[in-house]
């Protein structure tokens, strides 16, 4: 499911428990993440999901992150 994915992504990043990342979580303030976090997470979601985000600064939560993925997927 891309919800576990995006998760795992996000937790290897930030160094965070998967258990602490939920659909609410914001990624810059729940998670401490950075402007280098945040690329990185957004490149390994690309990556994994073959899609290409445009707008970064639309992906606040995972919600969005997932909300994303699952619309451009092919």
């Amino acid at each position: 499911m891309v919800f576990e994915k995006i998760r795992e992504i996000i937790a290897e990043q930030t160094g965070k428990d998967v258990d602490e990342i939920t659909l609410e979580t914001n990624v810059k303030e729940d998670l401490d993440a950075d402007s280098l976090d945040l690329f990185q997470i957004i490149n390994d979601i690309e990556d994994e999901f073959d899609v290409s985000v445009e707008d970064p600064e639309s992906i606040v939560t995972v919600q969005d992150a997932v909300n994303f993925v699952e619309s451009h997927k092919n």
